[in-house]
């Protein structure tokens, strides 16, 4: 049910941003989603991808420090109130998340969140114990084929 998120630290200079997308491009690894957050002094880019493995190899050949966290995949009712009834679900189980972005992904009334929790298996537990469906890897690949 979790999925494998690359994390980047870049340099908060222009162009930075191009280099690892230029590669993954020009080896034909599409990005699934993405999100970028930066500081004063650098950047994190977290990737999501199919191929995650042969991306990180890839990155790290040419230099980048590359970090993989497990994240979960949620589905979330597109309408007012989804995402409190997610947040309130975790907040019960006294799960803690520490950051989250909405995927590119929609279908029919319903959004994918991505959430990064400090235990993901836990999350995993609570989140389906109130019905809230978990996207795993298999399901979600699946539905950006249709």
């Amino acid at each position: 049910m979790k999925l494998k998120q690359l994390s980047l630290f870049l340099e908060n200079r222009p162009g930075a941003l191009s280099d690892p997308v230029r590669l993954l491009g020009k080896n034909k690894l599409n990005i699934i989603t993405l999100s970028l957050a930066d500081t004063q002094n650098f950047g994190i880019l977290r990737l999501i991808l199919r191929d995650w493995e042969r991306a990180k190899q890839l990155l790290e050949k040419q230099g980048f420090v590359v970090k993989v966290t497990d994240v979960v995949a949620i589905e979330v009712q597109d309408r007012p109130g989804g995402l409190a009834a997610i947040l309130a679900a975790l907040e019960k189980a006294g799960i803690n998340v520490e950051y989250m972005y909405a995927f590119t992904l929609k279908k029919e009334d319903k959004g994918v969140l991505v959430f990064r929790f400090d235990d993901p298996d836990r999350a995993v537990q609570a989140l389906q114990k109130a019905r809230i469906n978990v996207i795993g890897e298999i399901e979600l690949f699946k539905r950006l084929e249709a």
